[in-house]
């Protein structure tokens, strides 16, 4: 793995779909230098948990006992995002102190508020509040996400023969990976015409649904909830999925923050713009590899010797 000064990495910012608790505690347990990066981080996030009535999570991640996937999911709404939030902010921060400052991020969907926080837009305090926010405002978003094995094209015939027309192609990860968002029993209808024609679906468990043109009362709320905090000039380039481009100083963060509730994320796109940094490797800022996988895909198909992709928590030893 190239560590040199001339590496120039960047970092990719999961949304909620793949956060494996046990991964960061493995990994946090096996090195210093991610486990002081949790203790950092959590030591910043717990006051806001407890501002919001939530138990603190840095000193269970870190503990003999830590908390399951399971017991975070049946946690109170705000507590999986907490820790989400959390993990991929300490993960930037390990990765930096290893190979150097990203050149650039992507952020796709949750993992946006991670990544304009990771750049310095966001306080770690207001970053949580986000996540908190945001949590807090998916308990009104009634339905579900299925993950389709499929190109974006195959969802909607799928969703098309399902007469699933509540239904919506949520975010597109990569040419053969598709997220699609709806009422749950729209949601049962698509997963049957995949099963009738091979495709693999796989529902996601989250209890709510994203993405979707019906959410606009959702959306203003975290809307008006962003607003309260304020925000500083990015030490380095944030490419949103769902806006499809880098964000500017005079974007209207609160807003575009709250189009990933309303609009669909196009992970090839972004991935296509870091060409332009010349990045030498992609670093996965998340528990999972799922981005990572998608991104491999992506910059494989381009004319260009694609850079390496890591996502760190996933690979046994990886070098910190």
């Amino acid at each position: 793995m190239n560590t040199g000064p001339s590496v120039r990495p960047v970092h990719l910012f999961p949304g909620q779909g793949d956060f494996s608790v046990s991964a960061l505690v493995n990994a946090a347990r096996a090195g210093d230098e991610l486990r002081t990066a949790v203790r950092e981080v959590f030591e910043q996030v717990d006051p806001v948990a407890e501002e919001c009535g939530l138990p603190p999570l840095g000193p269970r991640l870190l503990g003999p006992e830590p908390p399951s996937g399971r017991d975070l999911a049946l946690a109170a709404p705000g507590v999986s995002q907490l820790a989400q939030f959390g993990a991929s902010v300490a993960v930037h921060r390990a990765l930096c102190r290893a190979y150097g400052e990203p050149v650039a991020a992507v952020g796709v969907s949750f993992g946006e508020i991670a990544a304009l926080t990771a750049a310095g837009v966001f306080s770690v305090g207001d970053g949580a509040r986000a996540a908190h926010d945001l949590a807090l405002v998916l308990t009104s978003c009634p339905g579900g996400l299925t993950v389709l094995a499929c190109s974006e094209r195959c969802a909607q015939v799928l969703l098309d023969r399902a007469g699933a027309g509540d239904a919506v192609v949520a975010v597109v990860n990569d040419e053969a990976s598709v997220v699609v968002s709806g009422p749950v029993a729209a949601l049962a209808r698509v997963e049957k015409a995949a099963a009738d024609r091979q495709v693999a679906a796989v529902r996601l468990r989250l209890p709510f649904s994203s993405h979707h043109p019906s959410l606009g009362a959702a959306a203003g709320s975290f809307t008006a909830a962003l607003r309260a905090y304020p925000r500083s000039e990015a030490r380095f380039p944030v490419h949103s999925a769902v806006a499809g481009r880098r964000y500017r100083p005079g974007d209207d963060l609160a807003a575009c923050l709250a189009d990933c509730l309303i609009r669909p994320a196009a992970v090839p796109a972004v991935l296509r713009q870091l060409s332009a940094y010349r990045p030498g490797v992609l670093y996965e800022a998340g528990t999972g590899g799922a981005l990572a996988s998608s991104a491999r895909k992506v910059l494989d198909a381009l004319p260009s010797p694609a850079p390496p992709v890591h996502a760190p928590l996933t690979e046994l030893g990886f070098p910190w």
